[in-house]
Order: C-alpha cells, then structure tokens, then sequence
C-alpha cells in the first residue's frame, strides 16, 4: 500500500470535510497531476470512490430527515440516462487513447472552473434569486429545470468525476432556495450516489478503475474527512474557500497547459 496515496487521500478528506467541496474536484486533478495517472483511470477510480463515501453520507443524511426525495428523483431522471449515454460516448471514442484522453483534461480543467465559480459566488447568486422571487421557476418550469440540471450533472461527472458537489449544490440553492442548507446537502449527496455508482459502473466497464489505488485512498479519506468535520468550525470558512479557490485555478491553468 503506497504511503503517498494514503496521505493524499487524508489530505483530499480533511479539505471535503472542512469545506464541504466534492472530492472529484481535487482528488481526479491530483491523481492526474502529481501522480500521473491517466485522465480515464483517475476519473474511473475517483467515482467508485464517490459512491461509496456519498453512500454512507445519504444513509446518515436520511436518518436525520434532510433528503427531499422528490427533487433526487427528479435530478436522477435527467443524471442517470446521461451517465449512460456518456459511458456509451467514452466506449465508441476510447477512453485510453492520447486525443481522448487530452479531452478528458479538457474537460476536468472545465469542471473545476465551475467548482471555483460556484465556490466564490454562490452566496451572490442566492441574494440575487431571494431579492428577485418573480424570477424563481415554480410548477411544471421547475420541474423541467431540474431534469435538464440533472442532465447535465450526470454528463459532467462521467466524463470528468466532477459536479455532483459544489455544482449540484449551487443549482439546488439557485432552484430551490428555500431548502436548508442541510437539506441542500443531503439532497445534493442522495441524488449523488446512483448517478456515481452508474458512472462507475461504465467506467469499470471501461476498464478504467484502479481497485487497489481506490482501497488505498479509502483508507486515508476516511479519517480525514471525520476529522476535518469537526475541525469545520474552528478555521474561517472564507478563508479556506478562498485558498480552495486559489489552487482550483491554478490545478486549472495546469491541467490545459501541460
């Protein structure tokens, strides 16, 4: 068992647990930069481990009464056929080739540059909508949004492993800003878990998934998230977005130009 994946994997939970950002968002781009490993297999690995973190998150989540099932359907409606459609798209272009693979990068730096706009502007999105209640979509309108948001999602972390956290969260605020933030949160994860678990499934499919770099990332994550949980309150929440924020842009930057 690699010691250095071991800390990468506690230091990727440490971060989840005391910002509440997606681990795709710095585990795949961690994998794929300081590691090397191929964009498909580091995408691959990322969502079985996704699924299996996010299972435990929904399971402790509905306990507490948090989940809105009816919008997870709705979400799941639009996620899970476009997971399979795009593990279809990645089967017939190949996903282990080198143009495929520089399209995947692509992808990922695109994902994560939505990571940082949510985590930088979602407060002033919210405003915006509650200051403005004639713009919020209600019936049948927010329904149909919510399926296409679904879709989209369900696209962007099939190929990328990335948007089912902070992105999702951000369209649930941005659609249905009266939920709680706890709500938005088990929500965002609940609905997370078979669109993940689909994607994994093509990806394993693929061929793409690492099963022991996912044990061993398992075992320093874990921990790490439990730990940055409780460590959330005692470090400012700007702050630690902000410097989020920072690195995102730069694992950006990096992702397009090397």
């Amino acid at each position: 068992m690699d010691v250095q994946f071991v800390v990468s994997g506690f230091a990727v939970g440490l971060l989840v647990g005391m910002t509440g950002v997606g681990g795709g968002s710095l585990m795949t781009p961690l994998l794929t930069l300081l590691f090397g490993v191929t964009p498909a297999v580091a995408v691959g690995t990322d969502l079985a481990f996704a699924s299996l973190t996010k299972g435990v998150g929904t399971f402790t989540h509905k306990m507490r009464g948090t989940v809105h099932w009816d919008i997870v359907r709705r979400l799941c409606i639009g996620a899970l056929p476009a997971a399979f459609l795009a593990s279809l798209a990645l089967k017939h272009f190949g996903t282990l080739n080198k143009e495929m693979g520089q399209i995947i990068r692509y992808m990922i730096a695109s994902s994560v540059l939505l990571t940082v706009i949510a985590l930088l502007f979602k407060r002033k999105m919210l405003a915006w909508i509650t200051a403005h209640p004639e713009r919020q979509l209600q019936g049948r309108a927010l329904s149909i949004a919510t399926i296409v948001s679904g879709a989209v999602l369900g696209t962007l972390v099939t190929i990328s492993s990335i948007g089912a956290g902070a992105i999702g969260a951000t369209l649930l605020v941005m659609l249905y800003p009266r939920l709680t933030a706890a709500e938005v949160a088990g929500t965002d994860i609940a609905y997370a878990v078979p669109l993940t678990a689909i994607a994994a499934i093509g990806h394993w499919w693929l061929g793409s998934i690492n099963w022991t770099l996912l044990l061993t990332l398992l075992v320093g994550s874990l921990p790490g998230i439990t730990i940055g949980a409780y460590a959330a309150r005692a470090v400012p929440e700007r702050l630690l977005r902000g410097l989020l924020a920072v690195t995102l842009v730069a694992v950006a930057a990096k992702l397009v130009y090397s």
